[in-house]
């Protein structure tokens, strides 16, 4: 179930995209400092409900999720970031180009669940997906 493994990477993404999203929440600086704030709250509670939903999609399954720090930073694609002061326009940057990444891996999770006939795993990648392109079109009307 070649799937179950790509989920196992997109859970490490987002445990790596979790703590990425808690630095841009506390280190954004500027006059756009409340809006993305609050966004940046958003995005990881929302993050940190599909990382709980997809880890027992795993169990659900009978296979294991990965649960090691060692492990989420050996496979994931989103990167972390250093701590540092972030721009508002740095801030939807690395956003907009992690939930892209995300929706991408999401549509590729989706298309081989689709393909073994799993439709629960469609379903809830599915409404990822559909998260995923909201938040960029937020993205897009706030950069203008």
């Amino acid at each position: 179930m070649k799937y179950i493994e790509r989920m196992n990477v997109y859970l490490a993404n987002l445990s790596i995209w979790n703590v990425k999203l808690h630095n841009l929440h506390w280190n954004v600086t500027g006059m756009q400092f409340m809006p993305l704030h609050q966004f940046t709250e958003a995005m990881y509670d929302k993050t940190f409900a599909a990382y709980d939903d997809v880890a027992e999609l795993i169990k659900i399954k009978g296979f294991k999720p990965l649960v090691k720090v060692k492990d989420y930073l050996e496979v994931a694609t989103v990167k972390e970031l250093d701590f540092k002061d972030f721009t508002a326009n740095e801030v939807l940057d690395y956003v907009g180009s992690d939930i892209e990444l995300m929706r991408d891996f999401a549509v590729e999770i989706r298309n081989l669940a689709d393909e073994e006939n799993d439709f629960t795993a469609v379903g809830m990648f599915e409404a990822y997906i559909a998260d995923f392109e909201k938040n960029l079109w937020f993205l897009r009307q706030i950069k203008g």
